[in-house]
């Protein structure tokens, strides 16, 4: 937990062109304007503020990297993609959001990993959906996908076996965990899983530490 910890701002583009072009794993976070993505990743960072969280949906319009690892040595970043689906946002921003964003999924060739954030009270979206799509052909050759049902305080024991029952059906093959920042629900859980994904082929010192192998409608706040 504590190497996502490390966070710290790396820089910030409006389009894929901008990016710097590296080497390291990159995990991207995406999802639905008020799904809670700048919420879950402040909380799995341990940072109050290192991801934007707008009182109005939407505005984030760039595309922002951050570092991650200890002693100033980069081995892996974390991409926050603007939200999407924000009723009050005129159409040709969402267009070119969307654009913007598939452009990156499609393309992006240190991607080594997805994060969807999705409040299971509403379920996916169409555009969640269309995102699925897009990026079934990375998923089904490699690419690490995790769908993460946030807010899960907010449901019943029954009702998160329900959204993670019918979340499964459309990861793909990904995997999929409840997850609460009031609560820490699936905080622990989270953070193994992103470790494990972009440590893969580490040579850890300590022998006894062993990690387990891993893998348009529109809603207002």
């Amino acid at each position: 937990m504590g190497w996502l910890h490390t966070a710290r701002f790396l820089t910030t583009s409006p389009d894929l062109h901008h990016l710097p072009a590296l080497e390291v794993p990159e995990i991207a976070f995406v999802g639905r304007s008020n799904a809670g993505k700048s919420t879950c990743i402040n909380t799995l960072t341990q940072q109050k503020q290192l991801a934007f969280a707008s009182k109005k949906p939407g505005r984030t319009q760039h595309i922002n990297l951050f570092s991650l690892g200890k002693q100033g040595v980069t081995d892996a970043v974390l991409t926050d993609l603007p939200g999407y689906g924000y009723a009050a946002v005129p159409k040709q921003d969402k267009i070119r959001w969307q654009q913007v964003m598939a452009n990156y999924l499609v393309t992006r060739e240190n991607l080594a990993a997805i994060v969807l954030l999705c409040d299971p009270r509403h379920g996916l979206t169409e555009l969640d959906e269309v995102l699925l799509e897009v990026i079934r052909p990375r998923v089904e050759q490699g690419l690490k996908f995790l769908i993460v049902l946030t807010k899960a305080d907010k449901l019943t024991r029954s009702e998160g076996a329900k959204a993670l029952s019918i979340a499964k059906l459309n990861a793909g093959g990904g995997e999929v965990r409840l997850f609460s920042a009031t609560k820490r629900t699936g905080v622990e859980e989270v953070s193994r899983l992103l470790w494990d994904w972009t440590h893969a082929n580490s040579v850890h010192e300590d022998a006894e530490v062993v990690h387990p192998p891993a893998i348009a409608n529109e809603t207002t706040k």
